[in-house]
């Protein structure tokens, strides 16, 4: 980055600190900082959406639909996250190359399953090899963002079916008998009113999302610790002209930091909309403030 840079091997201190700070697989490393908080801030809306859907199916009054999401709650809460991160990524994968398969290569006379193998035309390759290296990110974090979605969203699940069962059963009664159809007694009365009884369970589920972000590396995005093993690691001319000796500890000691750093602003953020949420409810803290008001 600075003109004094060309030649590593005459730079020595601080001035070789500067130039090694500042070499593009560095920045690749700050930049998978942005790029976890990115996928965290999307993956979480979607294990919500999951979760939601599962506790309304879960509460359902039609029985297959409430075995379907009892089923999805028990089944993934019940199992190692890893085993799901693993098997979601092969599984879809490989589901949306056969179905590209089918459809882009239906002349193809060769079984898929040969073996240990999966083998789909090169049409129907996700992505296409020729294409750019930024499809092949992209997809990859698609998968990640699905995957976390379905595994989290379980555990979501499992906090808004307890929420929803806490509001007080004559609250709805009330609305019903006000002239509320049942639809409109659970958006109107219930949903609003659930959120502060479901907030602890999230917040702590927050949590544990933003400590599993590491398992990002294990579906192939190349996140804080993928930059953070590799450049930390000893020399190694294919991320560095800066030779060193094993840095990792610095490096993960920096991941460390930010994390308790993010945890620690989760913790103000959250701690600030249990107190709006609290406001007016028949809660502890809502009893608090109407004291203190």
């Amino acid at each position: 980055m600075f003109s004094y840079c060309e030649d590593p091997s005459t730079l020595d201190g601080l001035v070789w600190l500067s130039c090694y700070l500042t070499t593009g697989k560095q920045f690749l490393f700050y930049q998978s900082f942005g790029t976890v908080l990115i996928l965290l801030f999307i993956t979480a809306p979607v294990a919500l959406a999951f979760g939601f859907g599962g506790a309304i199916a879960a509460r359902s009054r039609i029985a297959p639909l409430r075995w379907v999401g009892k089923l999805y709650i028990a089944m993934v809460r019940g199992v190692p996250d890893i085993v799901y991160f693993m098997f979601f990524v092969i599984a879809l994968d490989q589901a949306l190359e056969w179905l590209r398969h089918k459809w882009k290569c239906p002349d193809w006379d060769q079984p898929i399953r040969q073996g240990s193998d999966f083998i789909v035309c090169a049409q129907a390759k996700l992505p296409l090899s020729a294409a750019p290296q930024v499809w092949h990110e992209v997809y990859n974090a698609s998968l990640a963002i699905f995957t976390f979605g379905i595994v989290f969203g379980a555990f979501a699940a499992n906090v808004l079916f307890g929420a929803m069962r806490a509001v007080p059963r004559a609250q709805i009664e009330t609305a019903e008998a006000y002239g509320m159809t049942p639809r409109q007694a659970f958006w109107r009365i219930l949903v609003p009113q659930m959120w502060i009884y479901a907030l602890p369970g999230l917040s702590n589920l927050w949590m544990i999302l933003i400590k599993a972000t590491p398992l990002l590396f294990l579906l192939g995005v190349e996140d804080i610790v993928y930059w953070a093993r590799e450049l930390g690691g000893s020399a190694n001319p294919r991320f560095t002209d800066y030779p060193h000796g094993d840095w990792r500890l610095w490096y993960f000691l920096a991941l460390l930091v930010f994390y308790l750093a993010f945890t620690r602003l989760s913790e103000i953020v959250l701690g600030r909309l249990t107190e709006r949420l609290s406001h007016g409810q028949a809660t502890l803290g809502g009893v608090k403030q109407g004291k203190a008001a």
